[in-house]
């Protein structure tokens, strides 16, 4: 559900700037524009769903016949897919609109590189466990809220000119408030598998489950305080996940990088003489509007988990093993075997 939300929220984000750049350059008289538009996010999704259904869910893939042959040949479809829409471009191509029509061809792409790319993203994260997706969503919200706040009540100093409503004590403000807020959050979520565990396919029960054993990162550790802070608190140790210290991490880039992404939109509207991207929120302008930070915030997740958590899947490792042919499974062991007797491991096994 929460994926079909993200790609829900993903097309209305596309369609809102493809709308900007539709209006802004007058490109009512370009053919096949916005066909050609809605047909490369149509790729593009093809592509990355595709990638992201085959790298979780191999099993399920392998099992299905006509999932086999997408996925075996899924590149290739994908890129011809592409290069479909790259030939109608080509073949749309008109006098007097040559130069319009390669600013809306170049408009589409970085339109796909800022929404799809990142929102697929958001999808890799909710993969990995609720929480990787949760959290940073509500620092982000917490952030901007608390922002708000402190900025209503002690905003003096103006923080940047592109957006002169912010300022330096609701900057700062909310980057304590985001913190904690992290923190508390993260605690209350770590004690829960169907927020921690990550999504996967039971061959045994034919049926996706969340549902796992709770790595270390939500395992209650004791933990030292410095001794600068211990006769302040008065406490010699504290027990708390290991990922509330990640949640640290996750909290200050929403607190002090995040807004980035605002101010970024804030630029593109000014540079457009625009005051929102869309009217869909009353009030609040386009999904873009409030979405802007968020794009942000799972780019930096996910490259947050792939540097310092995610390591090797013993199970994903397992359920590609059992797809293979026997004769590459018997190699695959043969070789395993081998490497276990050299270092010792599998001789010491046998000894016990």
């Amino acid at each position: 559900v929460l994926s079909v939300q993200v790609m829900c929220v993903q097309i209305k984000c596309f369609h809102e700037i493809i709308t900007i750049g539709y209006n802004v350059y007058h490109s009512y008289d370009l053919p096949w524009f916005r066909t050609l538009s809605w047909y490369f996010l149509l790729c593009v999704n093809y592509f990355f769903y595709g990638e992201t259904v085959t790298d979780y869910f191999f099993t399920l893939v392998q099992r299905e016949e006509p999932l086999r042959i997408l996925s075996k040949y899924h590149r290739f479809i994908s890129f011809t897919l592409y290069l479909t829409g790259f030939c109608m471009f080509v073949l749309s191509l008109v006098k007097k609109h040559y130069r319009l029509q390669f600013y809306m061809f170049g408009w589409t792409h970085v339109t796909l590189l800022i929404v799809v790319t990142q929102s697929h993203l958001i999808i890799h994260n909710l993969f990995e466990g609720m929480i990787w997706f949760i959290v940073p969503i509500s620092c982000v919200i917490c952030n901007d809220i608390m922002a708000y706040m402190f900025g209503f009540f002690f905003g003096r100093t103006p923080l940047i000119k592109l957006s002169p409503k912010k300022t330096w004590e609701g900057f700062i403000g909310g980057f304590f408030s985001t913190v904690l807020f992290g923190l508390l959050l993260s605690y209350v979520m770590s004690g829960y598998r169907c927020f921690t565990c990550p999504v996967e396919f039971n061959n045994d029960t034919n049926s996706f489950t969340v549902d796992c054993e709770p790595s270390e990162l939500f395992q209650l550790q004791e933990y030292n305080i410095p001794v600068l802070l211990q006769s302040l608190l008065g406490w010699k140790t504290v027990r708390m996940y290991p990922f509330q210290i990640h949640s640290i991490a996750l909290s200050t880039f929403a607190s002090l990088i995040g807004p980035f992404g605002g101010f970024f939109a804030s630029g593109f509207k000014r540079a457009f003489k625009i005051k929102d991207f869309a009217n869909t929120i009353p009030g609040h302008g386009g999904i873009m509007d409030r979405f802007d930070c968020q794009y942000l915030m799972a780019t930096f997740v996910n490259v947050y988990i792939a540097s310092f958590i995610r390591g090797p899947n013993p199970s994903k490792l397992i359920q590609q093993f059992l797809t293979l042919r026997p004769d590459q499974q018997l190699h695959i062991f043969n070789t395993l075997k081998a490497h276990l007797v050299d270092r010792g491991v599998l001789g010491s096994l046998e000894d016990a």
